[in-house]
């Protein structure tokens, strides 16, 4: 009998044993990272409060791990019309560190089946762990986006067309006037912040440009890049990147100094990948790198936990940027633009001291390339041990574009009296309105092929403004040259006077008339203003304009005559008789915008100077 019950006790432990040896090896392969491929849905239909789910995210280098999650319930159109959103307390270790910024796009399973992303949070501040997961449904939607584009999007050599119906403008400063003001916002789910890294940025450029940032939503990170790598080709083993629970990163900037939007894989079926679970920019179609990431760590914090990585080495390409997430393809390739900066350090007699290259590549797009190239040369300049801001700074450079002319750069900025922006500022937003400009055209998209830089450090003020003035003669004759003087008066030393011979123009009728001096960006306004009015202007005649824009290191004398000048797309018209002017508008250019000035400049002399020169001055002249 005992033999029988020791028998028995036997096979029951043998028999518990295996049990708890099969539960176990069941257990171990559900604790595996899931991998690219189709994967069985589970609706958010089915979802009962109280389901155990398992998220997948990186805490640490490039492997996913295992985060659980307690089903709270689905909360019905918190995310939009008929866009619901499941609500979840996460476990585990991000209990510790509470939702982050970069955990967007966390896969989560129920039973093996995707049910959706981690995207959303309640409360920063909260001590649960709250999230909000975007259905795996609606990010599903994202591919039927691929096939098409909007008919209003900006393309190649595509014409803009104005949408039908527009809003009474004073509607529209009502709703801009109070989204400008502070108010306290109910209670909502938000999107997780997306960790912006930035990579060889200087703290001044992450002060100067993050609050422009975070007004998109966008958190900026500075942090260090896992590869300085220039290509912009994906890999050769991109087939087995971006498994569901790694890191994934859009490209905005790489090289020298980088821009990368960090985010988690969702779904992979093995070419194109979903992540993010909520919009990155909310771009809708796009074409931007994509890439590897790596995790540093995770920083743990009830007001802005944030994980902290790198991206690594590009693998395809984001196609689509909208409201439940991002889309893209392994493999693709998105084509960047390449930029090259040279900053030197300059010494006495314009002796090069020190010179510095830096190389690097920027995203394609008509709203981030102008912003990213102004911020990438103030992040250059701001690098440098020389930086001070009582410096002269000299640009000059190019900017070459597929089947246009290029464009010229040239301009030169110090600290001015009364100016509130700091001089590099100035110097690259010169840069950047010029690029903003060609982007914003209403007529084509420009295809910028790569950008040239050199700026100079001069240890120096070197600033002039326009004192006063005087002319040899006050009455004069057609054909008569006669003497400007100008006074100027530097930063500090004794006055400059410099002398000029201006023709007064054969044929220049009797009476009185002015001389005008003034610098080259007042003169730039007055053909900037009717350039920026002329909705019809082609790309070729903006960079036609830009590149005959004065620089600000001359000062000009011109003889003006009351007479309109005429500005018709590119050209500059003088001294139009109005009965050109009344056939003009009547034929067969009366739906093209022409634009007046009531007078205009019959002759022109010029002095250059190695200064920015501020300042006008007008005097009298009498023709007899």
């Amino acid at each position: 009998m005992t033999r029988i019950i020791m028998c028995m006790n036997r096979q029951a432990f043998c028999a518990f044993s295996l049990f708890w040896l099969v539960t176990g090896l069941l257990s171990a392969q559900n604790a595996q990272p899931p991998k690219a491929g189709k994967v069985e849905i589970f609706p958010s239909a089915n979802l009962k409060p109280g389901m155990k789910a398992t998220a997948w995210t990186v805490f640490e280098g490039t492997v996913p791990e295992a985060v659980p999650i307690e089903i709270v319930g689905l909360w019905k159109n918190a995310w939009g019309p008929k866009q619901d959103i499941i609500i979840g307390k996460m476990g585990g270790k991000a209990q510790r560190t509470n939702v982050a910024g970069g955990m967007s796009g966390s896969p989560v399973y129920i039973d093996g089946k995707l049910i959706g992303a981690v995207a959303l949070r309640l409360s920063v501040f909260s001590p649960d762990a709250i999230c909000g997961i975007t259905p795996i449904e609606l990010m599903l939607e994202i591919n039927d986006f691929d096939k098409t584009v909007p008919a209003e999007a900006k393309t190649p050599n595509k014409p803009v067309t104005r949408a039908a119906v527009e809003m009474p403008n004073d509607l529209v400063r009502q709703v801009m006037a109070a989204s400008e003001m502070s108010m306290p916002q109910a209670l909502s789910m938000e999107p997780i912040g997306t960790p912006l890294v930035f990579s060889g940025f200087t703290e001044m450029t992450l002060r100067e440009f993050g609050p422009l940032l975070r007004q998109q939503g966008i958190n900026p990170v500075a942090g260090g890049a896992g590869t300085t790598s220039y290509n912009t080709k994906p890999i050769s083993t991109w087939a087995n990147a971006l498994q569901p629970g790694q890191s994934v990163a859009g490209v905005l900037v790489n090289g020298d100094m980088s821009v990368t939007g960090l985010g988690t894989v969702t779904y992979n079926d093995g070419r194109r990948i979903l992540a993010f679970g909520h919009p990155f920019f909310n771009m809708g179609p796009v074409d931007m790198p994509m890439s590897q990431g790596e995790i540093l760590m995770v920083l743990s914090s009830q007001f802005q936990p944030n994980k902290m990585g790198n991206a690594t080495e590009i693998v395809g390409a984001l196609k689509q940027d909208r409201h439940s997430g991002i889309m893209g393809v392994l493999g693709a390739e998105s084509p960047m633009i390449p930029v090259n900066v040279k900053i030197r350090t300059m010494g006495e007699k314009n002796a090069v001291v020190k010179e510095k290259n830096l190389r690097y590549n920027i995203f394609t797009h008509q709203k981030w390339t102008p912003f990213l190239s102004m911020m990438t040369i103030f992040n250059s300049i701001s690098g440098m041990n020389e930086f001070s801001e009582e410096l002269t700074y000299r640009l000059s450079g190019q900017v070459e574009f597929e089947g246009q002319q290029r464009l010229k750069l040239e301009n030169m900025q110090s600290v001015i009296q009364d100016q509130q922006v700091p001089a590099p500022m100035v110097l690259t937003g010169y840069v950047g309105e010029k690029i903003n400009r060609l982007f914003a055209n209403q007529v084509e998209m420009p295809r910028m092929k790569s950008m040239d830089v050199t700026v100079e450090m001069i240890p120096e003020r070197r600033v002039l403004a326009l004192e006063s003035a005087w002319i040899s003669a006050s009455e004069v004759s057609p054909g008569d040259e006669i003497t400007v003087k100008a006074y100027l008066r530097p930063f500090r030393g004794p006055r400059v006077e410099r002398e000029m011979k201006l023709k007064i123009p054969e044929g220049l009728p009797k009476g009185e008339h002015k001389v005008m001096l003034s610098d080259g960006d007042a003169l730039n306004r007055l053909q900037n203003f009717f350039l920026t009015q002329n909705k019809f202007l082609d790309l070729n005649g903006a960079l036609s304009m830009l590149n005959r824009e004065r620089r600000n290191t001359q000062l000009f004398a011109s003889v003006m005559q009351t007479k309109p000048t005429v500005f018709y797309d590119d050209k500059v018209l003088p001294s139009l008789p109005q009965s050109v002017l009344n056939v003009m508008q009547a034929g067969r250019t009366a739906n093209r915008m022409i634009s007046n000035y009531p007078e205009t400049m019959v002759s022109q002399a010029s002095i250059e100077f190695d200064q920015v020169v501020s300042g006008s001055h007008t005097l009298k002249i009498v023709v007899r």
